[in-house]
C-alpha cells in the first residue's frame, strides 16, 4: 500500500478529494493530469487514478506506459477483477469509470469522418476511449482544445469531440475563419 498514491479527477466528490489527500494523494484537472502522474512517479510511487478510466489510461499511454502497465479496477466485481500478478505488474489501476458525454464517441465516428471529411482535423477530450484517442489528430482538455481551434490555419475543418455547448461556441466565435463541427 504504501507505494501507491491516489489521484482523483477534479469533477469528484469533496468527500473522495479528502480521502485521496489523507492518503498523500493529489487532484488533477485533464489540463495538468500528465504532470501529477510524473509528480506521484517522482516519488517512486504506482497511481490509483479514480473515477474516469479513460482519463487515466489516456495519460498513462501519453506518459509511454505500456498498456500492461495499466490495469483496470471495476468496483463491481472481487478485488476489481483483477489478479494479484496483474496488480503487482501495474504501474496504474484506472477506477472503471466514465464521463458519459466523452464515452459516447466511437471509432465509427471517427472513421465515418475521415471517410467524409478526409482532410478534416479531429481532436477529442481525454476522456473519450483510448480507441477513439488513438485514431485522432490529437486529445487535449476544454483549454487544450480551445487553443487547438484558436491556432488552426485559416479555412481549416476541425471535428471535435466533446460536450456539445462548447463546440457550438466554438463554431461560432471562428465562424468564417474556421469550419468546426461535432463529432456525431
Amino acid at each position: 500500500v504504501d507505494d501507491w498514491l491516489p489521484v482523483v479527477y477534479v469533477n469528484s466528490s469533496a468527500a473522495i478529494k479528502a480521502v485521496c489527500g489523507r492518503h498523500g494523494g493529489s487532484c488533477c484537472t485533464s489540463s495538468n493530469a500528465a504532470k501529477v502522474f510524473e509528480w506521484a512517479f517522482a516519488q517512486g510511487k504506482r497511481i490509483l487514478f479514480l473515477p474516469d478510466e479513460h482519463l487515466g489510461a489516456n495519460t498513462a499511454h501519453d506518459l509511454g506506459i505500456p498498456g500492461e502497465a495499466v490495469a483496470i479496477y471495476d468496483p463491481l466485481q472481487p478485488q476489481g477483477g483483477l489478479s494479484d500478478a496483474e496488480i503487482a505488474a501495474a504501474r496504474v489501476v484506472v477506477w472503471k469509470g466514465f464521463c458519459i458525454v466523452h464515452r459516447a464517441f466511437t471509432v465509427e465516428q471517427v472513421e465515418q469522418v475521415r471517410e467524409k471529411l478526409p482532410g478534416a482535423k479531429i481532436i477529442v477530450h481525454p476522456e473519450s476511449p483510448k480507441e477513439v484517442v488513438r485514431l485522432c489528430d490529437a486529445h487535449g482538455s476544454t483549454a487544450q482544445i480551445i487553443d487547438y481551434v484558436n491556432a488552426a490555419a485559416d479555412g481549416e475543418v476541425i471535428v471535435i469531440g466533446t460536450e456539445l455547448n462548447l463546440v457550438q461556441r466554438l463554431a461560432e466565435q471562428h465562424r468564417g475563419r474556421v469550419d468546426i463541427k461535432a463529432l456525431k
